[in-house]
């Protein structure tokens, strides 16, 4: 049964909303519009977290609800409501009709249909009973304190989506998508002596539960966790000042994704607020540096069939060998462009109008062996995990903490160091990548982007990669 079919029964069926009126209602209330849909959701949700041997929280939440809006120019009306009746989509089609009053725009051509499928439909929540999901995080919580006697802590969580949507457009014109989403987070403390540190670790996707409950998946986070924990025992303090940093594969890429990424993203261009703006067609980083937004990865957390405009998802090249060739684009941003959307309008929710955002992001690889990067390295940080940054996007500028992180003396991994942060300039920090490896690896399907007040799936991902001149703040001189 297609996505179509099926959500026929959710928006329809279910609601008692007549299709003819609606589209009826779609096609009057975005006469004279340049652009605009009506976008319908129906979600449910699912989270269970185990704390110290106990489940602390269960929740689970059904929402549906829409959101119409109307685009004039460069000025969007948007209005939402959680009642899914033909009166609330005519109070919201009053208000929004006024954004185009007067207006007498040409409507923009519907996005290309796609029949590629990129997860499947299963509802994740349904597969397993909550008693199943119980027993699991609590074998988590016993694997995890059998592993280590210093271990005191455990905390493991699961949690699941299904999230059905309907783009309506004036003529008629239909798109849907149907989203699973599961995510697995195990986080450990541990104590040694008057000192207690951290790891957490966790995996994700749009697929079914089984993909990550088994002992062999939820034992791999485990043991992550704890590796991390422990090696933060032994961390000493963080170096400080300008260094050679050598950034490891995989979720390092976050780096990449905000000091890098959320400037190639077609609104901050075309309003001139990014430091790339302008710079099409010129270096913005150094030669082998290639930078992919891709949401066409199969079964990926980030990765979208359709986006929640309609626009299938795409690999959009946004720097290649270096040169910057491209932004993400939404609709709206792309026809005041002058060029096409790449698939990239996302929005949190039926109560949130769709802005610009990343879906899978990351550095292709390049041909360096990550043994020889390390090697190349007389006096720096090696820097293999992240927590918390932040970026200006109108100067790039960003801080980021590093939550594993080691000192790397003539060539080899030293002692691991706590407290380091790198402290940067996103266009700058692009142009001094020196060396790239060819072990290019995706996170584990964990990422979530804010912006606006907005929070979304996403992928990240990088090879491992040698930045020269890089600032580290620590805690040692």
């Amino acid at each position: 049964m297609s996505d179509l079919s099926r959500t026929d029964e959710v928006f329809f069926d279910n609601t008692g909303l007549n299709r003819t009126q609606v589209e009826s209602l779609v096609d009057n209330t975005l006469a004279g519009a340049d652009d605009g849909e009506l976008f319908l959701e129906y979600s449910q949700s699912e989270s269970l977290l185990l704390d110290d041997g106990r489940i602390k929280t269960a929740n689970y939440d059904t929402t549906q609800g829409f959101g119409l809006r109307s685009i004039a120019g460069d000025v969007s009306g948007y209005a939402h409501s959680g009642e899914m009746s033909e009166a609330a989509m005519k109070r919201a089609a009053d208000a929004v009709r006024a954004v185009h009053a007067g207006h007498n725009g040409t409507y923009a051509e519907a996005p290309a249909r796609t029949n590629g499928q990129l997860y499947g439909d299963i509802n994740p929540m349904s597969t397993l009973s909550f008693e199943d999901k119980v027993a699991i995080l609590s074998e988590i919580d016993r694997y995890a304190r059998g592993k280590d006697p210093r271990v005191k802590q455990v905390n493991a969580s699961l949690a699941a989506s299904w999230n059905a949507v309907r783009i309506i457009r004036p003529g008629g014109v239909h798109a849907a998508d149907i989203r699973p989403l599961v995510r697995v987070n195990v986080s450990i403390v541990v104590e040694q002596g008057d000192r207690m540190e951290t790891g957490s670790h966790g995996c994700g996707g749009r697929v079914d539960f089984a993909a990550f409950v088994t002992p062999d998946k939820w034992q791999a986070q485990v043991d992550e966790a704890l590796r991390q924990a422990l090696v933060n025992l032994e961390s000493e303090a963080a170096p400080a000042g300008e260094m050679t940093v050598v950034l490891g594969p995989g979720w390092p890429g976050v780096l990449l994704h905000e000091a890098v990424g959320h400037g190639l993203e077609g609104d901050f261009n075309r309003k001139k607020t990014s430091a790339f703006a302008g710079l099409m067609g010129e270096r913005v980083a150094a030669p082998g540096v290639t930078v992919v937004d891709n949401g066409t990865l199969p079964d990926r957390r980030g990765s979208l069939t359709i986006d929640d405009e309609g626009t299938p998802s795409s690999c959009t090249t946004l720097i290649e060998d270096g040169i910057l060739v491209g932004y993400m684009q939404d609709r709206m941003n792309a026809r005041l462009m002058g060029t096409q959307s790449t698939g990239n309008g996302r929005r949190q929710s039926y109560a949130h109008s769709p802005i610009v955002r990343m879906t899978n992001t990351y550095m292709m690889a390049g041909d360096k062996d990550p043994g020889e990067i390390l090697e190349s390295v007389q006096d720096g940080l090696y820097a293999v995990n992240f927590g918390g940054g932040q970026v200006d996007i109108t100067n790039g500028k960003f801080v980021f903490s590093c939550t594993e992180a080691y000192r790397v003396h003539n060539g080899k991994i030293g002692a691991p160091v706590k407290g380091a942060t790198l402290i940067g300039n996103g266009p700058d920090a692009m142009t001094k990548v020196s060396m790239i490896g060819n072990d290019l690896q995706l996170d584990d399907g964990v990422g979530t982007c804010g912006k606006d007040g907005q929070g979304v799936p996403v992928g990240v991902g990088q090879p491992t990669m040698r930045v020269d001149g890089l600032t580290v703040g620590g805690t040692a001189a």
